[in-house]
């Protein structure tokens, strides 16, 4: 059974962004808003942190790495999955973990908005832009990345495993 707080969404390719079969995740609240402690608890499942910062005011995506945002202050608006994607509001203890592919932007942040990104071990992310040429070879290196080993907030078992298993 999947936590019913944990929303999934599913964002197909646009044409410019080739999205992902596998859902976004969000997890409203589900983390303490202190910036250590999402760092341990992305570690801990196999998740090593890699910067603290916020979200590009520009869309891109990964084609080399899924990608986990942990939001320790503030907050601030996502569109998820290019230009004619869904919006999404994000404030301190969510996090959002991204399939590679999936498009991303901030359209607006409060001034202490601030949060750990992270990716799976063993995965190291590349930017790209929706631009021209950048498919097919962003869409084979998308579908060669298989699924981390676990959830990065609840670890083994988790739902991650449930939603993105054999998509």
């Amino acid at each position: 059974m999947v936590d019913p707080a944990i929303v999934s969404l599913l964002l197909a390719d646009d044409g410019t962004f080739p999205n992902n079969r596998r859902p976004l995740l969000l997890y409203p609240g589900a983390v303490p808003a202190e910036p250590s402690a999402l760092e341990s608890l992305f570690e801990r499942n196999g998740w090593p942190p890699a910067w603290r910062n916020g979200v590009y005011a520009y869309h891109h995506y990964h084609s080399t790495a899924h990608e986990a945002l942990g939001v320790y202050s503030g907050s601030a608006t996502i569109l998820f999955g290019g230009p004619q994607g869904l919006r999404r509001r994000v404030q301190a203890g969510d996090v959002a973990v991204i399939p590679a592919g999936v498009a991303h932007c901030c359209l607006e942040s409060n001034a202490d908005f601030r949060l750990v990104g992270a990716y799976p071990r063993g995965q190291r992310p590349d930017m790209c832009y929706g631009r021209p040429g950048e498919r097919p070879e962003a869409d084979r290196r998308i579908a060669g990345l298989g699924d981390p080993e676990q959830d990065p907030v609840q670890g083994a078992g988790g739902a991650l495993g449930r939603l993105w298993k054999g998509v």
